[in-house]
């Protein structure tokens, strides 16, 4: 057990990078951390309360099983969820932060934070995909938060996420290594 702690982003790469991944994997989670950042940053132009530093790091680690089912980078397969979860917790990181190996996918799943919906988002639309589902999720919990109609937030956050995600082809070009 590595058991480091994870102050920063940083950290989390160099936690990976002892277990062994792929500086592919390595890549995608960088790039994947750019659009969890412009959602970071939205978040904060509406004043919202939330937890940066857990979007951050949940980012930053969400695919940490693919160190043990590389297979899983380039095609399909959700072994890597849970063992990332299991292997992020095996080496001292906070539970909240692990568990955004898992509720990255299951985003549908009841109990989800506003956090791991946005990384599971940021998961979406740094390659460009946009996933009405998941971002009317996030638009509501802002609404309720904000006072607010759904509509209200959609008006404001659609173009935000559009914004993003024109950014789609260029990170996944970037994302060959």
């Amino acid at each position: 057990m590595l058991n480091k702690t994870l102050d920063k982003r940083t950290d989390a790469y160099a936690l990976l990078n002892a277990l062994g991944a792929s500086a592919r994997l390595l890549r995608h989670l960088q790039l994947v951390g750019e659009a969890a950042d412009a959602l970071i940053d939205i978040y904060n132009s509406l004043d919202l309360r939330f937890d940066a530093h857990l979007i951050e790091l949940g980012a930053a680690v969400h695919d940490a099983g693919k160190i043990t089912f590389p297979e899983e980078l380039d095609g399909p397969g959700s072994r890597h969820e849970p063992a990332g979860q299991a292997l992020m917790l095996a080496n001292g990181v906070p539970p909240a932060v692990a568990r955004c190996c898992v509720s990255h996918a299951a985003w549908r799943e009841p109990g989800n934070s506003f956090e791991e919906l946005s990384v599971a988002l940021a998961d979406k639309l740094w390659k460009g995909k946009r996933e009405e589902e998941l971002e009317l999720r996030v638009i509501d919990l802002i609404a309720a938060q904000r006072g607010q109609s759904r509509w209200d937030v959609f008006t404001t956050l659609d173009g935000a996420f559009e914004d993003i995600a024109a950014g789609g082809s260029e990170r996944l070009r970037r994302s060959i290594v």
